[in-house]
This record gives structure tokens, sequence and C-alpha cells, in this order.
């Protein structure tokens, strides 16, 4: 029947010292995805938003909604990547946007399990725009040309072409 979609949310509160807090029934396995994308952030901020400071003396909350689900895994790293990029920049993503893969602290993007799921789960949702890591192309040419139909995907290995797509319009 496919998966399920995930929202990814991020606000800055005023705090004594930059921080960031993860909530909404996450695992281990992506409350370390979220410390990934902190740091990756943290490291790699001037390239992606050359005009902007990073966050200080600011708590900055990502949450995922529909907290008594339980989730985990670390395909979220990428979501989760630039919906903080999104707000130290001030500015939204692409409409009708989802992703999935796993991020290093390097900034490459590692294969995802599921991608009949999560490409069904996208769709169901109303996504049109899509990023797979690009080790997941077989996996997708494997999958049924319906259920690829309407679709505009794209297969990435590295988080600057996930900004590329997904701060496109912008």
């Amino acid at each position: 029947m496919g998966g399920a979609t995930l929202y990814v949310e991020a606000i800055k509160c005023g705090a004594d010292k930059t921080e960031m807090k993860l909530t909404g029934q996450a695992g281990d396995v992506m409350k370390e995805s979220s410390q990934i994308a902190w740091s990756y952030l943290q490291s790699t901020y001037q390239k992606y938003a050359p005009e902007k400071l990073f966050f200080d003396k600011a708590q900055i909350h990502l949450h995922i909604p529909e907290g008594a689900t339980p989730k985990d895994g670390p395909s979220a790293g990428i979501t989760m990547m630039t919906s903080l990029l999104s707000l130290l920049k001030g500015e939204p993503v692409l409409e009708d946007l989802a992703m999935t893969g796993e991020l290093t602290l390097t900034g490459k993007v590692l294969p995802i399990g599921g991608v009949k799921e999560k490409l069904i789960a996208a769709k169901r949702s109303g996504a049109k725009i899509l990023i797979f890591p690009k080790d997941n192309k077989r996996d997708y040419d494997e999958l049924p040309k319906h259920i690829k139909k309407g679709l505009e995907v794209h297969f990435i290995d590295s988080y600057e072409e996930v900004y590329r797509v997904a701060f496109s319009a912008k």
C-alpha cells in the first residue's frame, strides 16, 4: 500500500546558547541523522547562505509531526538538512517536493531502502518532484511505469545537488 510521508518542520527560538532540539518520537538513528544535518549545516552554511550568519544564541527546534508514531532510520537526513537550511536562509523550498536520503558529515547522500513504498507515499501526499539517492536509480528503474507516471525525479549523490533542486526557483 506504500509507506508514510514524514514532514519536517524547523523554527528558531531565543536562547542563551546555540543548540538544536529534535522532537516527534524519533528513534536513535533518526536522532543521529538530525545531529549530522546540524553539523553539516554548521560546517557548510557559508557555501549555501553566504549572506547569513549561523544561528547565534538560538534554539533551533526540528520537529517531525505525528509525535505519537515512532519513527527511525537515516532516510530523512537530507530532508532535515534542507529544513534547517530553509530556516537559516528564510526561504521556502520548491512546492510539491519530497526527498529521501541519508546524509553523511561530508555531504554525501547514501542510498535508502523501500524506494517503491516511499515513492507511493510521496505521490499520495501530492508531491510531483522527488529527490532520491543516485545509488537507488536501479531500484526506481525496476518499478512499473504507472507508479512513476507524472513525477519529476532527480537522482543525486551529494547535498549540493539536493540544494540545487530544492531551492531552484529561488
